[in-house]
């Protein structure tokens, strides 16, 4: 028997049917088509409309497409692991209720919460139990309802968000294929440049904090921008390197959708070229753990 590996079976995406234009984003802040185009990359971007809809909703849309498009009945599914910064709840965790929602009846499910890196590390944490032979079939979901935390008279973040879902299925694969490596770090130190400061156990929810607005996302753009230029660039190349790849080597660069110059700006460092480059940041916006399975789908 050769060595097991993680291979991804199945993807599907999920996104709402409101399209917030930058256009109509021109009547709601000072800002214009022109300067979010050329900082960012994004034209559009979707929203989920609806009273009592949530990040649940959308994954379990997307979860209920990869069954179907893979012929996977919902109780073969061993564990679902749901990637989210807008939780729809502190608990019981999103990937619970999209269990329920889809009839994963024989399934663990849980949450893991790291922002943007979150369907990343869902998707090795997901490899491990596939390689060890403790399961068979694992979903990764990635889902966000990033306009439930962003304050839309902020024109710096509001341009950027969007709301969307997508998962994978992943099953052993013993000929080769699959999840080759992965290089996964984190820097906590640059929290008060990235965050959103209220909701949690240091600071509850109560008048003030609502009055002051900590209950949606904080961002500081330059010190972001500077730091994920050079994290991807940097993660990019070390792994490269560490298993002897070459730009003609990579056939397809899927990057997190965040901002279209950081991407760009980490294709160079690779040396890939744009005709190489996964880019749906233009229709879908940042939509946080819903980007990368997004652009596979």
């Amino acid at each position: 028997m050769g060595k097991i590996t993680a291979a991804i079976t199945g993807i599907q995406g999920y996104v709402p049917n409101y399209i917030l234009t930058n256009k109509e984003l021109e009547t709601m802040v000072e800002t214009n088509d022109e300067w979010i185009t050329s900082r960012t990359g994004i034209k559009e971007r979707r929203i989920l409309k609806g009273k009592g809809k949530g990040s649940s909703d959308m994954g379990a849309e997307a979860v209920k497409g990869l069954l179907k498009k893979t012929n996977t009945a919902a109780e073969k599914i061993d564990l679902i692991i749901c990637a989210t910064a807008t939780p729809d709840m502190i608990f019981p965790s999103t990937a619970c209720i999209i269990a329920d929602k889809v009839g994963a009846t024989n399934c663990f499910a849980y949450d893991l919460m790291a922002a943007c890196s979150g369907f990343l590390y869902s998707l090795a944490t997901a490899s491990k139990f596939i390689e060890t032979g403790a399961y068979k079939k694992v979903i990764v979901v990635g889902s966000d309802k990033m306009s439930s935390i962003v304050n839309y008279s902020e024109r710096s973040t509001c341009i950027i968000f969007g709301d969307g879902a997508g998962a994978v299925l992943l099953e052993p694969s013993e000929d080769g294929l699959g999840i080759q490596d992965s290089i996964l770090k984190s820097d906590g130190s640059g929290r008060e440049f990235l965050h959103l400061k209220a909701g949690g156990s240091v600071k509850p929810a109560s008048h003030e904090t609502i009055d002051a607005k900590e209950h949606f996302i904080f961002q500081d753009g330059q010190p972001v921008f500077k730091a994920a230029v050079k994290s991807m660039a940097d993660v990019s190349e070390e792994i490269m390197n560490r298993n002897n790849l070459t730009a003609d080597d990579v056939a397809w660069l899927v990057p997190h959708q965040a901002n279209k110059r950081i991407i760009d700006a980490t294709a160079r460092r690779m040396g890939v070229g744009e005709d190489k480059v996964m880019l749906n940041i233009q229709r879908y916006g940042n939509t946080t753990n819903a980007t990368i399975p997004l652009c596979l789908w």
